[in-house]
């Protein structure tokens, strides 16, 4: 195991080799791929089955109250959410390769700022489908199964993200003493 004075923000000095099966276990890596599944399920469940056409209108609309806004902001925060765990993995892997204890100091931060304030837009989102859900009509026509698992996963998601941020946080505490 490396001493603390061969690390630089949680990475080993630059140079060495990456080892795969390290990489998987470690907890911020096992975390950031469940969110990054969440993430799929609520963008996933939104655009397969969270617009229906009701009889009256040529458009289709939100399942959760009619809302289009709150489809849209579940499928940008998804989106945009599975985008930036695919750039952090990378971020991950690149990491040990940094020879600038600058560089990794920017990515663990970003990384940090990134997952507290993504932890509190999914509460947002959480909220606003759970609310928008609670007001919406009982239709046969709604699939349920899918605006439900949407609102499950985003709570899930909320987890995720505060487990992300608090791994970086005691990341950055442990390379700080």
């Amino acid at each position: 195991q490396e001493s603390r004075e061969k690390d630089a923000y949680g990475a080993a000095l630059a140079g060495g080799d990456f080892d795969f099966y390290k990489f998987i276990r470690q907890p911020q890596t096992i975390v950031r791929f469940l969110s990054w599944i969440f993430s799929i399920v609520v963008f996933a469940c939104i655009t397969g089955e969270g617009y229906i056409n009701p009889i009256h209108h040529p458009e289709a609309k939100c399942v959760f109250n009619q809302n289009d806004s709150a489809c849209h902001y579940a499928v940008g925060i998804g989106v945009i959410a599975f985008l930036a765990c695919v750039a952090f993995f990378v971020l991950d892997i690149y990491l040990p390769f940094m020879s600038n204890a600058q560089e990794r100091k920017i990515t663990v931060m970003a990384d940090l700022g990134f997952s507290g304030v993504w932890t509190f837009l999914w509460f947002v989102c959480f909220c606003l489908l759970a609310s928008q859900w609670s007001q919406t009509n009982d239709d046969n026509a709604i699939p349920k199964d899918a605006a439900r698992a949407t609102i499950a996963f985003s709570f899930f998601s909320i987890a995720t993200w505060v487990s992300g941020t608090s791994l970086n946080l005691i990341l950055q505490s442990v390379v700080k003493a």
